[in-house]
């Protein structure tokens, strides 16, 4: 049964940066589809970055150039570095996987675990 835990999390100014991480759980790990997603207060929650297992990459249009999602395949990890960060990346943060066959699609609805999420706050 394959397990996320997300975290790195915290209150930021705007222009200011964090790096989340999210450890999951299982001997998978190299051949998964990797997101971070978010969801902020009143808003469903929407797919932020992809990372596939050849390390190729996706991002949605208002993160490109701020964020940079990567993986480490030795430590089971999945990082999502975010910079110049605004009020409106405020949300909380989850990582899910998924095995299926490697696509945008499957990663909108990932049918991987969800974890408790790590709330990003981005306020003065």
């Amino acid at each position: 049964q394959v397990q996320v835990a997300e975290s790195g999390g915290g209150l930021v100014q705007p222009g200011g940066s964090l790096t989340l991480s999210c450890v999951v759980s299982g001997n998978l790990f190299r051949i998964l589809q990797l997101g971070w997603y978010r969801q902020a207060p009143g808003k469903e929650r929407e797919l932020v970055a992809s990372i596939f297992s050849d390390g190729r990459t996706d991002y949605i249009e208002s993160v490109l150039g701020r964020f940079t999602i990567s993986r480490d395949n030795d430590l089971n990890t999945v990082y999502l570095q975010m910079t110049s960060l605004k009020p409106e990346d405020t949300a909380v943060y989850y990582c899910n996987s998924d095995p299926r066959p490697e696509s945008i699609a499957n990663m909108n609805h990932p049918i991987g675990p969800w974890g408790q999420g790590t709330q990003v706050t981005v306020s003065s």
